[in-house]
């Protein structure tokens, strides 16, 4: 459908030949999303959102590509692909979202290339860094991000990297088996990304422990709904009454989800896409998938709805909807919405206990 403020949008976007052009577009685009979710499905204002950032991290890594050629750095000099991982990977962004990313870049034949991929990567994943931070993306507080060496390999030393987390299952390592499970390619060639992903599917669940650790990490965060079906909202201080939406309800679904996905084989990243595949792997029935949905589409409009703050150039988020935001009108489907996430989680937590004999 012929959409004109999607394709100005995306234009304006892809011409954009300087940061400061493409904040001013992140802010005014941002500015008239987030007035379109009083009026437009939350799911519509999702999409929009998420393919503005898209474009805007797009056009950033095309920025510095370009700036490092002008500054004599000449070229990638093998292909590549700049990866989202967390929300980004998800398709789920806020508003508010921070910058987790990797970089996966072809192997090389010889010391001559080897060594010219060693100094011109690192740059390059450096300098897109610092341009999205121009652009309001703060760098992601764990450090996974492209300009940490560690996030930053060639396919051969994700290869061991990956190899690594699997033979060290530790809490850590097995939260970044996680986190690489929701990658996807956004820039650069995307048969790297995929081969990327083969190391991380291929036999992970045959091994118990893998599996033990991931159910584990899956159920750490509980949906806040008490037994009674009340709120379990913040109690103490100057959020005392809020309800934290992401950690309390929107992260608990995007973990038990993920799980019952890979343990399907299953590699959609977003949220939704996995329930709908599960559904049609017969591992949700049509009324469980419709259910699951319907509450973890709140859950994002309630993402965008939870509270920010600026702080030096970037835009930051709570993660958590005030007791203000809280009416009546409001509790009344978040109840339902928190008891059909923590019945999936119920599930998970079952099968870690009759597998494994875990908590």
């Amino acid at each position: 459908m012929h959409n004109p403020i999607r394709e100005k949008r995306l234009l304006d976007i892809t011409e954009a030949e300087d940061l400061e052009q493409l904040r001013s577009i992140r802010e005014r685009e941002q500015s008239r999303l987030a007035t379109e979710l009083s009026t437009s499905p939350a799911y519509a204002v999702m999409e929009s959102l998420n393919e503005l950032h898209d474009t805007l991290i797009t056009q950033a890594i095309r920025l510095a590509e370009n700036d490092l050629a002008r500054l004599g750095h000449g070229a990638p000099p093998v292909p590549y692909t700049y990866m989202l991982y967390g929300s980004g990977g998800r398709y789920e962004q806020t508003l508010y979202s921070d910058q987790d990313s990797g970089l996966v870049y072809a192997d090389v034949s010889n010391e001559v290339e080897e060594e010219r991929c060693r100094i011109y990567f690192p740059l390059f994943a450096a300098t897109v860094v610092q341009y999205l931070i121009a652009l309001g993306y703060p760098p992601c507080e764990g450090s996974v991000i492209a300009s940490n060496p560690e996030w930053c390999l060639s396919l051969r030393g994700w290869k061991k990297k990956i190899d690594s987390w699997f033979a060290e299952p530790s809490w850590e390592n097995v939260r970044y088996l996680l986190i690489a499970a929701d990658g996807r390619a956004l820039s650069g060639d995307k048969v790297l990304a995929d081969k990327f992903k083969d190391q991380i599917y291929n036999d992970m669940l045959d091994r118990p422990v893998i599996a033990r650790r991931l159910m584990e990490n899956t159920i750490r965060h509980k949906v806040l709904v008490g037994v009674f079906g009340q709120l379990l909202t913040e109690r103490y201080g100057e959020e005392a009454g809020s309800l934290d939406i992401k950690y309390g309800a929107y992260i608990p679904m995007v973990n038990a989800f993920r799980l019952l996905a890979m343990q399907a084989g299953i590699r959609d990243t977003s949220t939704l896409s996995r329930i709908e595949a599960l559904k049609q792997a017969n591992v949700l029935s049509e009324d469980e998938a419709m259910e699951a949905s319907d509450a973890f589409v709140f859950f994002l409009k309630l993402r965008l709805l939870a509270t920010g703050t600026h702080e030096d150039g970037q835009l930051i988020g709570t993660g958590k909807i005030s007791s203000k935001q809280l009416t009546k009108e409001m509790k009344i489907p978040l109840k339902q919405a928190l008891k059909a996430g923590a019945k999936i989680q119920r599930r998970v937590q079952r099968e870690l206990q009759h597998r494994f004999g875990g908590r």
